[in-house]
């Protein structure tokens, strides 16, 4: 079920999960995380580069926080790093943290991009964006209300619906105009969908550049991977992102985030790690590796990023759109979105 780092690392953290925090060394930190390890390891290897700290790395697709509530007070964990408000969610609902407390992180990270009260702290940002095709969009704004345009019927494509980065949209959605209107919408994208939701955000750039499609929706970061991709720089080459908003707000984000777990037996070396990665050269290598935007301000974007536009986020509090979740997941299933 799980995806494990083949390192020595990975052993010294299975070690833990044994003996508990008794055995815990003072210059190391585990932790959990759903990213991918070739995005993450980069920065983990310049944290311990600096700080003389090792990381040892557990990363799996789905069930760290049920894990780490299992394995509870001899938990290894001390970090949980994750993609999506939701699951940062989970992790609070599951009680698995305990709160953050940095003066330095309320410094450099806005009040929207964190728990209100320290349960985590984004670390990196994404938005949901348009690729829309070079040939057959002229067009270069647009606004998510727009995908239930008419004019649109049959151009769309997009992932399933209840995948949590479409989920996080659509409770957006449900957050900024209730349920009634986020549903009639909903079922005006469904109407437009040139197939079945499919896939992945690559696979939608795929079919737009196919000519199955003329926009799809995906992730800010994956055009930047895809054009570094020699097997999928075509789809990134017909493609255009268009940064779409609201109607009277912004372009939707969400986050990759940290939670310091409840029984974190390394917790001054977490505090260092979940510091670090907020600091100048955390955040620049999320830019230029990974096609990310930073949370802190005054970092250069990456040139690829860049050119997309001036990307006005949102303001509304992710912790607002994870409130809606379970809303967003429940009209996913009432209008057949996937079906």
């Amino acid at each position: 079920m799980f995806k494990q780092a083949h390192t020595a690392a990975l052993i010294a953290a299975a070690v833990a999960l044994t003996a508990g925090p008794a055995l815990a060394q003072t210059g190391e930190v585990n932790v959990y995380t759903y990213r991918e390890t070739k995005l993450i390891q980069p920065l983990f290897d310049a944290f311990t580069k600096e700080s003389g700290i090792k990381v040892n790395v557990i990363s799996a697709s789905s069930g760290l926080e049920q894990r780490i509530k299992t394995e509870g007070a001899l938990s290894p964990a001390d970090v949980l790093l994750t993609v999506d408000i939701g699951r940062l969610e989970d992790g609070i609902s599951a009680g698995i943290g305990q709160p953050i407390v940095s003066p330095a992180l309320d410094k450099v990270i806005p009040e929207n991009l964190r728990d209100p009260k320290g349960a985590w702290y984004a670390v990196s940002m994404r938005a949901r964006v348009v690729y829309a095709s070079k040939d057959r969009v002229k067009q270069d704004t647009l606004t998510y209300e727009d995908l239930a345009d008419p004019k649109w019927k049959g151009k769309i494509c997009i992932r399933s619906g209840q995948h949590m980065y479409n989920n996080a949209l659509i409770a957006a959605y449900i957050a900024k105009h209730g349920e009634a209107k986020a549903e009639t919408w909903l079922r005006g994208v469904k109407a437009n969908l040139a197939q079945k939701p499919s896939g992945g955000d690559r696979e939608t750039a795929r079919d737009v550049a196919a000519g199955k499609c003329d926009i799809g929706i995906g992730n800010t970061y994956y055009y930047g991977l895809m054009l570094a991709n020699p097997e999928q720089k075509a789809w990134a080459d017909a493609t255009k992102v268009i940064l779409p908003t609201f109607e009277g707000g912004g372009t939707h984000v969400n986050v990759s985030g940290v939670m310091l777990t409840k029984n974190a037996p390394n917790k001054a070396n977490a505090m260092k790690l979940i510091e670090w990665l907020a600091g100048e050269q955390a955040q620049h290598m999320y830019a230029d590796t990974n096609y990310e935007y930073p949370v802190r301000s005054g970092i250069e974007l990456n040139k690829v990023v860049a050119a997309y536009g001036t990307l006005k986020a949102d303001t509304l509090p992710l912790s607002k759109i994870a409130e809606q979740k379970k809303a967003a997941a429940a009209l996913v299933d009432k209008v057949g979105f996937d079906n």
